[in-house]
């Protein structure tokens, strides 16, 4: 089917369904993996994703059987990236459950989530270098702002594979899980996420993510903006009453 959502409770997870060709993605499957971001993130039913492959395969990245063809990618500088939502800033969580390679355009689409959960056997890479096909869906920004100057120019020199040991100690994947679980484990930690106070947590995600890179004045200050939003919401005075109450205490969701 290409691309199908699944919902459960407060998670919706994306799955890319294409593992005849180990899910990678086509200009049609592209499209349909922004629809389906655009959709979660206006269902308020829903406060945390997941992308997910199915068939033991993140995503190899871009369908280069489809270039040139009438199913080839969208190549413009605005609306939609050429592997569908890495231009989407989602107003919501959204983690990478990854089992297999997640490589190329795969990778570009892991680094767009905002966490990524990696099976023992997952594997990375710009496997892309020895094709000659740049990195056109955010890798060259997103990967060195989690892993780092370094080890994002050693990967996109080299092209070589990184194992999910080294993806974590690099910071590339925030959990290791035993393979086959990723799934499940990345499902998981959304229902945990989802359970918080949405309005501060998500208001919290935006301020970290506009303010990397920023001058620290200007990202202090709109950390200050966007948090005292979410004390105007309610929501904080809310949250001090239910600690007085004796719920929440330690950090455990209610």
């Amino acid at each position: 089917m290409g691309v199908t959502i699944e919902r459960n409770a407060t998670v919706g997870t994306v799955v890319i369904d294409r593992p005849a060709v180990r899910n990678a993605v086509d200009g049609r499957t592209a499209e349909a993996l922004y629809g389906a971001f655009l959709e979660l993130d206006h269902d308020d039913s829903i406060s945390v994703c997941v992308l997910w492959g199915s068939g033991g395969t993140f995503c190899s990245g871009a369908d280069m059987r489809a270039i040139g063809s009438d199913q080839t990618h969208r190549l413009e500088a605005d609306g939609h990236g050429p592997m569908g939502p890495t231009r989407l800033a989602m107003s919501k969580p959204v983690i990478a459950a990854i089992e297999g390679h997640a490589v190329a355009g795969g990778l570009e689409l892991a680094l767009w989530c905002d966490l990524r959960v990696g099976s023992e056997m997952s594997v990375f890479g710009v496997l892309c270098r020895r094709w000659g096909v740049p990195l056109i869906d955010g890798g060259t920004v997103r990967l060195p702002q989690i892993v780092g100057v370094g080890h994002a120019m050693d990967m996109i020199l080299t092209g070589r594979e990184v194992s999910a040991r080294e993806a974590k100690d690099i910071g590339l994947i925030n959990r290791i899980v035993p393979e086959g679980s990723a799934r499940k484990e990345a499902e998981a930690l959304a229902r945990t996420i989802a359970a918080f106070p949405q309005i501060c947590l998500r208001s919290d995600r935006r301020a970290l993510r506009e303010g990397v890179g920023a001058p620290t004045d200007e990202a202090m200050r709109r950390e200050f903006e966007l948090g005292m939003e979410t004390i105007a919401s309610g929501e904080t005075m809310a949250g001090v009453e239910r600690f007085r109450d004796g719920h929440g205490r330690n950090g455990a969701p209610e």
